[in-house]
């Protein structure tokens, strides 16, 4: 069998990704113990073999050309997947470390992934993570995600789904708007409301909104002068001004409840949920950094 690599090339991509990381060649010396001149050596070694350029150099600064970008994407993920290879077999406790690249819908992740990070952030100090935190879904694939948190799950998708939640709904407007517009007794009266409408990214259309009656769930469209597109979380503030009705994640207004700035109405349908899901791709080996982060969002949700 030709051999592909000997340990010297091995050695180069070590010191190539620390050069990317760090920025300098000098902090990539410092950091690998050897010195400037060794480090430049060992990245013309790689850009030789390969026949492209990695980095553009000037007397000022190091720029990662996007060669050295993708180059550097796959030789990050192998390094880590050899560093955890031979920790687990081994049977060495490794330290999780490398980038976790998660994207994640806003209200989850403002009310409940990012205030709950910390102790995570904390425990795994060798651990990157890259945040991507919007309503478009990506897909965890062609995008080199690790994980999503979204609210809906395609089972032909061909990822792991993990339930984290069943997030209870209600509707709610301020005491203000209440007074100058008597609450809904009933679903149906919704139609004579300013109701506040959310525009679902990956459909395009307005979100109905749910509610329970005689033992089932029913689906009721909405209508008012104002829609929002892409940001949740636009849709709270606007409700919290006044604005209107909204039906939003009980746990996005609690705090709202218990203060009284918030009101809930139609309590007696305010009885559906919306799942959570923690989405990955499936894989016969997994990467210490993504366990580590599994067990702890299911430990807290």
């Amino acid at each position: 069998m030709n051999r592909h690599f000997d340990d010297l090339q091995i050695g180069s991509l070590e010191i190539f990704c620390l050069t990317v990381e760090l920025g300098s060649f000098t902090a990539a010396a410092v950091s690998a113990g050897l010195t400037p001149a060794a480090v430049s050596r060992s990245i013309s070694r790689i850009e030789e073999r390969l026949g492209v350029k990695l980095f553009v150099r000037t007397t000022r600064q190091l720029r990662v050309t996007e060669e050295g970008k993708n180059y550097y994407y796959f030789c990050r993920k192998a390094l880590d997947q050899l560093i955890d290879a031979e920790s687990q077999i081994s049977g060495e406790q490794q330290e999780p470390s490398g980038t976790l690249r998660i994207s994640v819908s806003t209200a989850y992740a403002h009310f409940k992934l990012l205030p709950n990070l910390l102790k995570f952030y904390q425990q795994y100090p060798k651990l990157k993570l890259d945040l991507h935190v919007s309503n478009q879904n990506v897909d965890l694939i062609a995008q080199d995600y690790d994980f999503a948190i979204r609210g809906n799950f395609l089972p032909d998708s061909g990822l792991i789904a993990r339930k984290l939640e069943d997030a209870a709904l209600c509707v709610v407007a301020t005491p203000n708007y209440l007074k100058l517009h008597p609450a809904p007794q009933h679903p149906n009266e919704l139609k004579d409301h300013d109701c506040i409408q959310f525009e679902i990214p990956s459909t395009g259309k307005s979100a109905t909104w749910t509610f329970y009656q005689s033992g089932a769930e029913i689906s009721v469209g909405v209508q008012g002068r104002i829609l929002c597109q892409d940001d949740y979380l636009s849709t709270l503030t606007l409700v919290k001004s006044g604005m209107g009705l909204m039906q939003v994640y009980r746990f996005t207004v609690e705090k709202e409840l218990k203060e009284g700035s918030l009101v809930e109405v139609l309590q007696e349908y305010n009885q559906t949920s919306r799942p959570f899901y923690l989405l990955y791709a499936q894989a016969k080996y997994q990467p210490l950094k993504l366990k580590a982060f599994i067990k702890y969002v299911l430990s807290y949700s």
